[in-house]
């Protein structure tokens, strides 16, 4: 077997089933998890729908490159959101729908890292942990930057070495960040793109938490924004994820795209022809669909702006929590170490949160996910507020 595979660590969520298992919550409170970003709101109706209504092409092979509708939904879709210029997004050259972020973040690193004994992928810190073992498996070592409170969760890019970035083959961002809800702003995009230009390393940004926001007058920004206002139409050495799981409460469609630069899309392409990994003809036809509505993804934003405003009244009293960004997850401060923070709340409240250090390494002799736990806002309203409370009751008894 690939020896790299013994590089992997565990899940989060493994650690943490080890965790709870040490305890027993109380049989009386029904269980919450706030521990899994799977959004638990309505997936639409005319989504299903349209599944349905196409599920006589079970008996059809889909294409690698997708139906051309598809692709074409997804360029419009994407000029709309980014003000990107007109036609600068091509459906054939530019855009490619996959099976998820999950899948095609981790493909894309083993077809864009050209292996090196000293090749580097950088990822923010805390992190999804996709990235750093699709470094792994291409062959690079991760190298994580430290995402701390007085820079916001934004890594200081400016305090990594020329020579860290001349081995810098692949940057990935994840903006709006998880755990910490973070977007990272137009400059800093700007400084990074121009760092890719001197250095010639892709940057990758990671961005399908982008339509949960909380001000319609300022949606998050994105890569190919950017890249559109510095009049970079060929979005040189940068692509973009984006998926239906968050957007579109949609994650069982296993449903999104990949966009950027066609010097690295039509080679992907061809990477993935052998992959194996085309989404099905009624999924995609399904998702034209999502991508071709908004009114969803309104209401969508309004349940999640009602749920952070009565979860943030209950825990601000005795937590230091604050409004993300955007994003469906808190990124709260522990009165004691995270682990035990989370293990205690479950053992007393049967909720579940996830500790912040699963979500992080040790770089620069810190480990910055150590000390916070990260809660998903993705139940109802109702349990939100229940959880809340719990929480709440758990804190204050670590108090008394």
């Amino acid at each position: 077997m690939n020896r790299d595979l013994d590089k992997l660590q565990p899940y989060p969520f493994a650690k943490l089933a080890d965790l709870k298992a040490q305890v027993t919550p109380p049989a009386d409170k029904a269980h919450i998890a706030l521990s899994i970003g799977e959004p638990k709101h309505p997936s639409p109706a005319f989504v299903a729908q349209a599944l349905t209504d196409n599920i006589g092409y079970l008996a059809n092979y889909p294409t690698t490159a997708g139906l051309p509708e598809l692709r074409q939904t997804i360029a419009d879709w994407c000029t709309r959101r980014f003000n990107l210029a007109a036609d600068s997004l091509s459906a054939e050259r530019h855009v490619l729908p996959v099976n998820g972020t999950r899948e095609a973040i981790f493909a894309f690193a083993q077809a864009a890292v050209e292996r090196k004994h000293d090749a580097l992928v950088l990822s923010p810190n805390p992190f999804y942990q996709i990235y750093e073992g699709a470094a792994y498996l291409a062959g690079a070592e991760p190298l994580f930057l430290n995402c701390d409170a007085e820079r916001n969760f934004i890594p200081d890019f400016d305090a990594v070495p020329a020579d860290v970035w001349q081995r810098c083959q692949l940057l990935f961002l994840c903006s709006p960040g998880n755990p910490t809800g973070t977007v990272i702003g137009r400059d800093v995009l700007s400084r990074l793109i121009a760092l890719s230009d001197e250095h010639d390393f892709i940057i990758a940004s990671d961005e399908c938490y982008s339509e949960i926001y909380f001000d319609e007058a300022e949606p998050p920004v994105g890569l190919l924004q950017v890249c559109a206002e510095l009049g970079r139409d060929d979005y040189r050495n940068c692509v973009v994820f984006h998926s239906l799981s968050k957007r579109s409460n949609l994650p069982g469609l296993r449903s999104g795209f990949i966009a950027g630069d066609a010097d690295l899309i039509v080679p992907f392409l061809s990477y993935r022809t052998y992959h194996g990994s085309s989404m099905p003809v009624q999924h995609q036809l399904a998702s034209i669909a999502a991508w071709n509505d908004e009114a969803h993804v309104l209401e969508n934003r309004d349940k999640y702006r009602e749920k952070f405003s009565k979860v943030l009244e209950i825990l601000a009293p005795v937590m230091d929590v604050r409004m993300p960004d955007a994003g469906f997850y808190l990124w709260a401060p522990t009165p004691i170490d995270d682990d035990r923070f989370a293990q205690g709340l479950f053992e007393q409240q049967n909720v579940t949160v996830l500790p912040g250090r699963y979500l992080s390494r040790e770089a620069d002799g810190r480990l910055p996910g150590a000390g916070y736990v990260r809660m998903a806002l993705v139940a109802t309203v109702e349990e939100c507020v229940d959880a809340a409370q719990r929480i709440r009751a758990y804190v204050e008894s670590l108090n008394a």
